[in-house]
């Protein structure tokens, strides 16, 4: 008798088998490729942080309801990376599970990881740059830019292990979004599947090292084009945006290639693996 309901996702074993195929093709694409690739994720995931900021510039809304639904407006980045297609440096840490599998060297994967997180930061700059001078932090009697500017500085003032531990869980949440996307058979899948992890780690303050990539060099503009500032802005300089990008990077790399690439790896590439397989 035919099921009238059929569970019709790819099987966690399957999403594996289909991680480890894909982390091949991004290793090993053109130079070139990954480059405009990875810039355009730089991008998108600017536009998913400018989106938040929009709700974050709402002083009406409560904490909670801020959060949540700026989190839900965020994952507009990663829909257009995973849907549209780009390099995101933080879902490519899944690298990590065809490494430890042997099927990448350390070269290509570091390779990968360089040229991706550089031309994410180009991205994230660039368009950056764009939105500085399209005015649209002048929006809500100039709220937004206040909140870029309040956003960015809170970001420099991190200390190294708050920054890096919270850069850990933003990658656990972020690479299980990509791994649950990587289960769906549609467009609709693959929303349902991000808005989730996503919009819970903003919701919770996590750090996600390509937003900070538009949050702070942007906030940078706003300083040096002689916005007012909130207090602790002396915090954000350039020293200041390497000092959170240096532990909450490293912190992204352990959380999604740690505790999501090479756990999945040991479960479904390593002990589900048939005998002699």
């Amino acid at each position: 008798m035919a099921q009238i309901f059929e569970f019709d996702a790819y099987s966690p074993s399957q999403v594996a088998e289909r991680v480890q195929g894909v982390c091949l093709v991004k290793a090993r694409l053109p130079w070139t490729m990954t480059w405009m690739l990875a810039m355009l994720a730089g991008a998108f995931i600017g536009l998913g942080a400018l989106y938040y900021t929009l709700v974050a510039s709402d002083a009406s809304l409560g904490f909670a309801a801020s959060r949540v639904l700026g989190g839900l407006c965020f994952s507009l980045g990663l829909l257009l990376v995973v849907v549209a297609g780009a390099e995101l440096f933080t879902g490519n840490n899944l690298l990590a599970m065809a490494w430890a599998d042997g099927c990448l060297s350390t070269r290509e994967v570091l390779r990968n990881w360089a040229t991706v997180c550089a031309g994410n930061f180009v991205g994230a700059v660039g368009l950056a740059a764009i939105v500085y001078l399209s005015g649209h932090t002048d929006l809500n009697g100039g709220a937004i830019g206040k909140t870029y500017l309040s956003i960015a500085a809170a970001k420099c003032s991190l200390p190294f292990w708050t920054a890096f531990f919270r850069g850990v869980m933003c990658n656990v949440l972020v690479c299980l979004g990509v791994w649950m996307a990587m289960a769906g058979r549609s467009v609709t899948d693959r929303a349902i599947a991000i808005v989730f992890p996503i919009s819970a780690f903003v919701a919770a303050g996590f750090e996600h090292s390509i937003a900070n990539m538009f949050f702070i060099p942007l906030a940078l503009m706003l300083k040096a084009g002689g916005a007012a500032l909130p207090a602790g802005a002396e915090a954000i300089t350039v020293m200041g945006m390497f000092r959170n990008l240096v532990p909450v990077i490293a912190g992204n790399i352990v959380g999604g290639s740690v505790f999501v690439a090479l756990v999945y790896y040991v479960i479904y590439r390593r002990l589900g693996r048939p005998a002699g397989g």
